[in-house]
């Protein structure tokens, strides 16, 4: 009698770990429905996670991650992108609601950590069952659950005594750095904590470190003298590269900028205090001519180029003016660098209604002032031939992956002898997560709003808080266009608040610390700083 052929062995049937007290048998009510539907579902699902975590941890682990798009196109990022557990897709975020949409298939796998996440819950979610196969994976390099001994783990044909040495063991072991993480302060070079909150802001942001740590800009072969771009990365490199935490003198910033031909900038170039914004819209300038085109952006006109500035910051404005009289709608498209929102007239109008306390404005108020609400105007209209009254709505055509925003709290009043500048201290709420779709010029569509795809691709998450406190002086230079004869009074200084990670933290000139997110969100907040949901 022939003998019966072999066959594959069956995978052994997958087992839900024993609950124990104050642990969830599954990461959220959904994965029960899916591991509980059938045994064969959850055999399965558990062994294709498993051959998914071998994928990610088997191989030597890439920055680069890549996917294909919807035309079939390779596109390469440096987040993550989501292994579907149903099927072999793998998709960005975006494509990975559309693949969820489509293929009603909610379960995906980060492609760096390996951790599951739930489309329904929205979040990455901790299932015993799966995470425990994810840390043996990690730790040993297997799904078995037998502890190696220490002799088969150890053991050498030869024993070597000098290994065994103490000293033999602390000179060949290099200790992992957790130091070189970019915390670290910056000296006061006298009244110049308005350039160390800019460039803490831009030592935190993950589009620019990246840029600078991959060698975006060949210092060694640069020829300008005195480049800015050059000393921003000799910068990054001592912040990151790096075990110091002490403070940074930003020598060669200062020299750089104090150099600088750019005469629109010319009153920075002083001892005295000076105005963050200014600083950051001089410093966004100069790296953009240094890595970009060389071309100055023209202030009301649109302005396309790949450098990293344009990449991190730039967006683009839309004007929509329409004639009252026959109806004719004309656009004009503009790039910027920077939202700068008015505080006086919002404060104006609450301060009737306002408590004892003040008048207290959010940041949904100020835009939606700017880019929700429409302007009376008188234009010439091409259709009339003639001057008409019109009325002009902006929005956000194009939002950038790192989104700046000003809030003026600054102007200019006449006193008995001549004008003085004085600071508007009203409070203004804003949020850890910002939605900028009402105020983008797809967002208008009533088909847009209810958008989640669209909603989540405007969501920003806060990065940077600048604050000044106190008030102005005599040194500080608040708008470049100020009046003769004006007179700042008492004294300020800057601060800003940044994250890194899940944690912020308080940047004081040379002085960091831990800050909390209600030290963070009760701040007299100047420039905000927001980053694309997308990129985090």
């Amino acid at each position: 009698m022939a003998a019966r052929p072999t066959t594959p062995a069956s995978p052994k049937n997958v087992k839900i770990n024993s609950p124990t007290p104050g642990t969830p048998l599954f990461g959220c009510e959904h994965v029960q429905l899916l591991l509980s539907n059938s045994p064969d579902v959850m055999n399965s699902t558990v062994q294709y996670y498993k051959m998914l975590l071998r994928v990610i941890f088997d191989g030597n682990p890439l920055v680069p991650q890549t996917c294909k798009g919807p035309d079939g196109q390779i596109i390469t990022s440096l987040t993550s992108n989501y292994l579907c557990l149903q099927c072999s897709t793998i998709a960005s975020e975006e494509e990975r609601i559309k693949h969820g949409n489509k293929k009603s298939h909610r379960f995906y796998v980060d492609s760096r950590s390996g951790a599951l996440f739930c489309q329904f819950c929205e979040d990455f979610v901790w299932d015993p069952t799966l995470d425990e196969l994810r840390v043996r994976k990690i730790g040993t390099g297997s799904f078995s659950s037998r502890k190696r001994k220490h002799e088969e783990m150890f053991s050498d044909a030869v024993k070597d005594p000098l290994k065994d040495d103490p000293r033999y063991i602390s000179s060949n072991t290099t200790i992992a750095s957790c130091r070189a993480d970019g915390l670290r302060g910056i000296y006061n070079a006298g009244a110049t904590c308005y350039q160390n909150v800019v460039l803490q802001s831009f030592l935190h942001n993950p589009l620019l470190r990246n840029f600078y740590l991959s060698d975006g800009h060949q210092s060694s072969d640069c020829q300008v003298p005195h480049c800015l771009s050059c000393a921003m990365d000799d910068m990054f490199q001592d912040f990151y590269a790096l075990e110091n935490t002490n403070g940074y003198t930003a020598a060669n910033i200062l020299s750089g900028f104090w150099i600088s031909e750019k005469k629109a900038f010319e009153n920075l170039v002083t001892t005295r205090e000076q105005d963050a914004h200014e600083f950051f819209q001089f410093l966004a300038e100069e790296l953009h001519e240094r890595n970009g085109d060389g071309k100055k952006p023209e202030t009301g006109s649109e302005h396309s180029c790949n450098c990293i500035i344009h990449q991190t910051f730039y967006g683009k404005l839309q004007s929509q003016t329409t004639c009252q009289h026959c109806g004719g709608v004309t656009n004009a498209i503009e790039s910027f660098l920077d939202l700068s929102l008015g505080l006086d007239n919002l404060s104006h109008k609450k301060v009737k209604k306002a408590p004892k306390g003040g008048p207290s404005l959010t940041l949904q108020d100020c835009l939606d002032e700017e880019y929700i609400k429409s302007d009376k105007c008188e234009y010439r209209c091409r259709n009339c031939n003639s001057s008409q009254q019109a009325r002009r709505d902006h929005s956000i055509k194009l939002l950038p992956n790192v989104l700046s925003i000003q809030l003026k709290r600054f102007e200019f009043k006449q006193g008995s002898r001549d004008r003085v500048a004085s600071k508007i201290s009203t409070k203004v709420q804003f949020p850890l997560q910002l939605n900028m779709l009402p105020y983008t010029t797809r967002g208008r569509a009533s088909d847009a709003k209810d958008s989640q795809e669209l909603r989540r691709s405007c969501t920003y998450d806060l990065l940077s808080v600048v604050e000044h406190v106190g008030e102005i002086d005599t040194g500080e230079l608040l708008p470049l266009q100020k009046p003769p004869g004006s007179k700042l009074t008492k004294a300020g200084h800057y601060v800003t608040y940044s994250r890194v990670g899940d944690q912020w933290f308080s940047f004081n000139d040379h002085r960091v610390e831990l800050a909390k997110k209600s030290d963070v969100l009760g701040s007299q907040a100047y420039l905000l700083f927001y980053i694309i949901r997308s990129l985090t």
